[in-house]
């Protein structure tokens, strides 16, 4: 695949880049590398403005960077302005948490025969992040702030689509203050990806990308016993059960399921939905989907835009057209487009069986397959019957069964009478084939630090000696 920048509401090809050179990549490294052992030296005051910085600039140049992002992934604009904003207020929050994130823990020292013990978050290095196109700023602020904040440098291998998107990022903190080499753009293809993984100056990697992709790092970074966080496909449940608010419900699940046009990995895809409300819901939802308005990106009137590449619109066509003709229902949508634009219309699938492709699959565009439940047990059944777990919704006002969902459903995330999305406060992730590790929060800002035990005693004759030693 080319580095290249080409416009998904046209097709055209915008810019192309030449991949880096494994000497130019090597030099990247080491630049990553000299910068760790600046910045692990540095006050967490001192990193705090820096990522201030960063977040102002964001914010001044919101528009442009929108419109870049609009340009290169077809997300429309109204979107795309929301994700520089949260990128900034999540650059804000690390800047003005992590002294407490990091600080020392103490431990019981008397319990351990020590005279003071305590746990201590250090950085461990340059941390590559493998990162994909349809959240191009999002995706990668959310690891760079905690991690440039804990100390550590970052190496961005950007999806090969957005690659402005990627070199403007190195340019951000650069233009910040951090030391010249913290956060670099290595523009390379992903056959790169061993090579740059095995350099024993990079010390752990980070991932948000498809299954595929994530058992490969996985692979590498096992063999060669570095860290990773993998935030990889899902395919969310949607419950929605009687005594829930059926119109409400069936609003929050069209922005739910064509929030970034369907492509975003937390989207609600899955609806399963009691019988007892069933039709009531299918109806609303099926025509608040056919009523979103498909077009020009750049248009704040649009709801829908294109699709990221012809690729992956013909990748969601096939899936639907494989249910339909395995006996699935299509209630709105499922015509592919013609015309320039990789468009495809929100549509809603039912009947399905589990021979078919979406009963399984994740679908990654503005298509929901509809499911009929007869319990709250079925629900659950149908909800965890994936190979995924990264979010879940559940609709219902029922105490017992708001408490019963938070446990029974298998994800990293579980929303109860609300959409599944990201916070800087919240830690984010998934289990089974979605990934594993956490982002975001403090557990995701020490995911790349060394838990360093540190235990002081008298230092007298026979301190430290007793039952406990190993």
């Amino acid at each position: 695949m080319p580095i290249a920048t080409v416009n998904p509401a046209t097709g055209e090809m915008l810019k192309t880049y030449d991949p880096m050179s494994d000497a130019q990549v090597d030099a990247a490294i080491e630049r990553a590398d000299l910068a760790f052992r600046q910045l692990r030296g540095t006050s967490l005051t001192q990193r705090g403005d820096w990522l201030r910085a960063a977040a102002d600039r964001l914010d001044a140049d919101r528009d442009e960077i929108a419109r870049l992002m609009t340009t290169e992934m077809g997300k429309t604009y109204a979107a795309a302005k929301a994700e520089v904003t949260k990128c900034a207020a999540a650059a804000r929050f690390y800047a003005a948490h992590a002294a407490r994130m990091l600080a020392d823990e103490p431990a019981d020292a008397r319990a351990v025969g020590a005279t003071r013990a305590f746990v201590r978050y250090q950085p461990i290095g340059p941390v590559l992040a493998v990162m994909p196109w349809n959240f191009p700023l999002w995706q990668v602020m959310r690891f760079a702030a905690p991690a440039l904040m804990a100390g550590n440098t970052g190496l961005l291998k950007h999806a090969s689509t957005v690659p402005q998107t990627a070199l403007l990022l190195e340019d951000l903190f650069r233009r910040a203050g951090f030391p010249e080499g913290a956060f670099g753009t290595l523009l390379v293809g992903s056959d790169a990806v061993d090579r740059i993984l095995r350099d024993p100056r990079v010390r752990a990697a980070t991932l948000t990308g498809s299954e595929g992709a994530g058992r490969s790092i996985a692979q590498i970074a096992g063999r060669e016993l570095k860290k990773t966080v993998l935030e990889l496909g899902g395919s969310d449940p949607f419950v929605v059960m009687p005594s829930a608010d059926v119109a409400t419900a069936a609003e929050v699940a069209t922005t739910a399921r064509c929030q970034n046009n369907g492509q975003s990995c937390i989207a609600a895809k899955r609806f399963i939905v009691h019988t007892d409300v069933f039709d009531d819901f299918a109806r609303k939802f099926a025509g608040r989907m056919s009523a979103l308005r498909v077009g020009d990106p750049m248009d704040e009137a649009t709801d829908v835009g294109p699709l990221a590449s012809e690729r992956g619109r013909d990748e969601i066509h096939e899936q639907v057209r494989d249910a339909v003709e395995r006996g699935a229902t299509v209630l709105c949508g499922g015509e592919k487009p013609t015309g320039p634009g990789w468009y495809y219309p929100p549509t809603v699938v039912t009947d399905l069986t589990p021979e078919m492709r979406m009963w399984a699959e994740e679908v990654f565009g503005p298509v929901a397959g509809l499911y009929r439940v007869a319990s709250y047990d079925e629900a659950v059944e149908v909800a965890n019957g994936t190979a995924f777990g990264l979010g879940a919704n559940a609709w219902t006002t029922d105490p017992d069964e708001q408490e019963r969902f938070a446990t029974d459903l298998d994800a990293g995330n579980v929303f109860v009478n609300g959409m599944t999305t990201s916070f800087p406060e919240l830690p984010f992730g998934g289990v089974k084939n979605s990934g594993y590790g956490r982002e975001l929060s403090a557990l995701g800002m020490r995911e790349f630090c060394n838990t360093k035990t540190v235990w002081v005693g008298e230092g007298t004759a026979g301190a430290g000696a007793g039952a406990h030693a190993e």
